[in-house]
């Protein structure tokens, strides 16, 4: 049996992830899941903010879960389900099981299904080719009933659980005088049905006579081997299979693999575990799943069965903003309301991108045309999303269509718009006591403009006095920032609501000549103050890409 892969379609937002970003993967989901009856799952790229934090708490929802990378992993592709076994189990058993499913692996697990080890076909060949001495059965601690069942046999005395720990195994192939000899104390000894051979085994201490070719055992043995503490199996075999069996009866722990094993998890990128599997002979590797438990097994085929991860991104369509390994996935749709960035397809897609205000509006206006009814919870984080994005519509980005679907979420949900809005960016503004790290990547995201690269990210506060507490915390770990991306040139906004004006802090080579063009500002402008200006994506990407081109 195979674990199938379940085909889900994840829909996510750009990292840095902010309320538009989160509540409209929420919402589109269950729009998804409502009118196709698939699995639509909502994901964050990122770690969520304290607005979002307020507005999912506000109206009852949990955060979706997080996803970091969208690379193909071991959960992506059929893990065989084998079936794990007890280490107790006998070589023969473990035999018939991988005859019957077809199986080169067999893995062993303790009761919690903590994977013990590994056994192979070629582990139990060379368990009956390699030559073993007469005391192998206790030296393995071979159980009593694993010979009864390697022997098709009954026991008629003795304690089927009690593991052979002392002894050497033998036939009885001599006349009493000569096995007098041989026999030792706690020997097992196989034999037929001479009465005198059955007696003198019991009298020389042997610890179980194993009485072949289903003969019948006198009343008189069975009641002396039980006085004397000798068990008696009776087996349908003669003697010659009977001997050649009883070693498969060994419990696979003695030979099994259980050290250095090369384990996998769900979650690991075929990727890393491609290189391990290829510089190793093993034909078969066990999977752990989330808790570290055995889970099945997989194969260097299994790998050509992997699926790419299907993807619907909302609030975003560059490369620069996405999930990392997006080249490994498979976009299925793209809704957002940001300019046509870098992402490419390998095959045509849904694509809505609309020139609004906020990624929930296009959202909300899906739900309409599709018939499906809004609940306060969907209605509240959609709404929470356009007062978010339009800052209480006072961004430029924010168009009619944006306030009127506000208001008429803002209905459904139940809440007043002007007073939610307040109460959601207070909530999101307390920053004094968050790191400069924490506050510069609430809201970030990267841009590329012919060959330049840079980074814009932005705070938004009520607050003129938080706002400065932001700025000296934010120039000093501007110049780490910068080391630590890919671009040439780092901007912040300190966006405040109510004046409606932006201070751009700046990094980099370069950043503040760039600036000084793009806003037409004086050529000794250290301090740049832009009035009327609250959207990055309306008013500073457009004027800084115009002049990162002239």
């Amino acid at each position: 049996m195979s674990y199938k892969y379940e085909s889900v379609v994840n829909v996510i937002g750009h990292i840095n992830p902010d309320t538009d970003s989160v509540c409209s993967a929420i919402a589109y989901a269950n729009l998804k899941s409502q009118s196709t009856g698939e699995k639509y799952i909502p994901k964050r790229a990122g770690q969520i903010n304290a607005e979002t934090q307020f507005v999912l708490k506000h109206f009852g929802v949990s955060a979706p879960d997080y996803m970091g990378d969208v690379r193909t992993q071991v959960i992506d592709i059929d893990v065989q389900r084998v079936t794990g076994v007890s280490q107790e189990i006998s070589l023969k058993r473990a035999w018939e099981l991988m005859k019957t499913d077809t199986l080169q692996t067999l893995p062993i697990v303790d009761a919690s299904q903590k994977l013990l080890g590994l056994i192979t076909i070629e582990d139990i060949a060379k368990s009956y080719m390699d030559v073993y001495d007469s005391r192998i059965i206790s030296k393995a601690g071979t159980p009593f009933h694993n010979i009864v069942e390697t022997l098709d046999g009954d026991m008629i005395h003795g304690d089927m659980d009690e593991e052979i720990t002392s002894g050497k195994c033998l036939i009885a192939a001599a006349n009493p005088d000569l096995m007098e000899s041989y026999i030792e104390k706690d020997d097992i000894v196989i034999l037929g049905n001479r009465y005198e051979s059955q007696l003198c085994a019991i009298e020389m201490g042997a610890k179980c006579i194993i009485v072949c070719d289903g003969a019948l055992v006198s009343y008189t043995i069975s009641r002396l081997a039980e006085s004397r503490g000798c068990y008696i199996i009776k087996t349908p075999y003669d003697t010659f299979t009977a001997s050649r069996l009883i070693n498969q009866s060994i419990p696979i722990r003695f030979f099994m693999k259980s050290e250095n094993l090369i384990t996998f998890g769900l979650g690991e990128y075929l990727d890393d575990i491609r290189d391990t599997m290829a510089k190793k002979r093993y034909r078969d590797f066990p999977i752990l799943d989330w808790n570290e438990n055995y889970f099945g097994m997989i194969s260097r085929r299994s790998l050509l069965g992997a699926r790419k991860k299907k993807l619907i991104l909302v609030d975003h369509n560059e490369l620069t903003q996405a999930v990392d390994g997006m080249e490994e996935a498979e976009i299925i749709e793209i809704i957002d309301h940001h300019r046509i960035g870098s992402i490419e397809t390998m095959g045509p897609v849904f694509f809505r991108n609309q020139p609004l205000g906020c990624t929930a509006t296009i959202i909300y206006q899906m739900y309409r045309e599709s018939g499906v009814e809004l609940t306060e919870k969907i209605a509240g984080l959609l709404c929470s999303a356009i007062l978010s994005d339009t800052l209480i519509y006072r961004s430029p980005t924010c168009t009619d269509t944006d306030r009127e679907a506000a208001e008429a979420l803002a209905e459904i949900a139940g809440i007043d718009t002007e007073q939610y809005a307040a109460e959601m960016f207070a909530a999101g503004s307390k920053l004094s006591s968050k790191s400069p790290e924490e506050i510069f990547y609430q809201d970030f995201k990267k841009f590329v403009a012919n060959d330049l690269v840079f980074g814009v990210g932005q705070i938004t506060s009520m607050d003129r006095q938080e706002l400065v507490a932001i700025k000296d915390k934010l120039l000093p770990y501007m110049e780490k920032a910068l080391a630590n991306h890919e671009v040439e040139m780092l901007f912040f906004m300190l966006t405040d609501i109510l004046q409606g004006t932006t201070e751009l802090l700046y990094h980099g080579n370069g950043a503040r000549e760039l600036a000084v063009k793009a806003f037409h500002l004086p050529e000794d402008t250290k301090q740049i103050i832009l009035q009327d200006t609250v959207s990055r994506k309306k008013q500073i990407i457009p004027a800084m890409m115009i002049a990162a081109q002239e």
